[in-house]
């Protein structure tokens, strides 16, 4: 305990990152004060009436990912969705169209040329949900029966339509300086904020459930108990490794004598991280949210099977978790390139020729380790479903919040190590402290 709050303290003695630590909540703060702002138009008395009644459907799902601001219809009610959906967009273009596969091998020159068509598809993308949204729920009656946009019209369409998507541009930015100038990824950080700030309200609510007899307080305990081994169990993935020994050839250049030593490349089982449940989520929600706010028959059938719950809806999500968590490992890591570099310096691998065997090799390990990563994503992503439909928990006990909150945490103090450890101070996490000390006694 005091060993941590030791290292706590020496997050501050650093000027540079107690600067970015200040710089990441003082615009999460802006982030959460914009979430009160709504938008014209709306009476949010009969919009809270409208999402009581679809909270544990597509809906509540959509909501959970915009931090409750959906519910509210504030000016970021469409969250970060249409930026995660442009982003996966001209990933998946990159493969196919050669100009954006050149630009993507082009260095920090061609980054920010494919950053700058990912925020002018965020735009589009963003203005087609905010006036999809506007159109539905100019059509949706409250349970009462009362309208939710007292003025319909195309006056209301379009300040609707501008005013989220200059809300989502904003947190887009927000997002972006977050990576840039704070400490973690700027949008992960961004969710992470949302379903962080929800926890107080869950927490009354499994209150009320206790003491309305709802929920019997054993179950309420094993359910605790199954949050922690669940949290467990994400960070035993998130932090697990397969290490491919490597060993390096002596040299001699002139009177010096390199290499001759041995090491080890870490391949995580979960190289792409919470990456791949994001992006099914937003890939799964973009146009389902279109489809639930349209009055015909064959989308109401198309939202329906796209809503939580179902089979359908299921089968979907986990197969793009799958999908994801291959394809975003393949972007992240190149085998061929990683040979290549060992070859390079005299590096092997013990029984594997050097250059295109090893690629092969290194490919076929990662592979299979990246099944079991992406098997635990899935199915921890569609625990809600299970605990809703058996113990009507809130949603926010659930596996892809949970995912979404202990890998942006793994992440985020993972930064703050290297900072520690750069400056020689101790960091948070034990390994990283047992391995300064081995440094500091070589």
């Amino acid at each position: 305990m005091i060993e941590g709050l030791q290292s706590f303290q020496n997050v501050f003695k650093i000027p540079e990152l107690k600067r970015r630590l200040l710089f990441t909540a003082g615009l999460l703060v802006a982030y959460r004060l914009g979430a009160h702002v709504p938008t014209p138009g709306i009476d949010g008395h009969a919009l809270a009436q409208f999402f009581d009644q679809m909270q544990q459907g597509l809906l509540g799902m959509v909501d959970l990912f915009s931090g409750g601001n959906l519910r509210r219809l504030s000016i970021f009610a469409l969250g970060i969705m249409p930026y995660i959906s442009a982003s996966i967009i001209l990933q998946l273009l990159t493969v196919v169209i050669p100009t954006l596969e050149r630009l993507a091998k082009e260095g920090e020159a061609g980054r920010k040329k494919i950053t700058q068509y990912t925020r002018y598809g965020t735009v589009v993308l963003s203005a087609i949900q905010a006036l999809g949204i506007a159109y539905g729920l100019e059509r949706m009656p409250t349970p009462t029966g009362a309208s939710i946009v007292p003025h319909p019209g195309w006056g209301f369409r379009l300040l609707t339509m501008i005013t989220l998507t200059a809300g989502t541009s904003l947190i887009m930015w927000i997002g972006e300086q977050i990576s840039e100038k704070g400490i973690g990824n700027g949008i992960s950080m961004i969710i992470f904020a949302g379903i962080v700030v929800r926890l107080p309200s869950a927490i009354v609510a499994s209150y009320t459930l206790i003491t309305t007899g709802e929920m019997k307080l054993f179950v309420f305990g094993a359910l605790c108990a199954l949050m922690l081994a669940v949290t467990a169990a994400v960070v035993l993935m998130q932090e697990g490794q397969r290490k491919i020994p490597v060993q390096y050839a002596r040299r001699v250049v002139g009177r010096r004598v390199y290499g001759g030593q041995s090491t080890h490349i870490p391949l995580r089982i979960n190289t792409a991280g919470v990456i791949p449940v994001i992006f099914a989520s937003s890939l799964i929600l973009f146009p389902a949210t279109l489809t639930n706010f349209m009055p015909h028959p064959w989308m109401r059938a198309i939202a329906d099977a796209l809503s939580p719950g179902r089979f359908s809806y299921t089968l979907l999500y986990m197969g793009l978790i799958v999908f994801f968590a291959y394809f975003y490992t393949a972007i992240v890591f190149n085998p061929i390139d990683l040979a290549d570099n060992m070859k390079k310096y005299g590096g092997f691998i013990p029984g594997v020729r050097p250059g295109k065997k090893t690629a092969e090799y290194i490919d076929h390990v990662l592979t299979r380790i990246t099944l079991p990563g992406a098997l635990f994503l899935a199915t921890i992503s569609v625990l809600p479903d299970f605990l809703i439909r058996w113990f009507n928990v809130p949603f926010y006990f659930g596996g892809t919040s949970l995912l979404i909150v202990v890998g942006v945490a793994l992440d985020t103090v993972r930064q703050m190590e290297s900072h520690l450890l750069m400056r020689n101070y101790e960091g948070f996490l034990k390994r990283s402290r047992s391995r300064s000390g081995a440094f500091g006694r070589a």
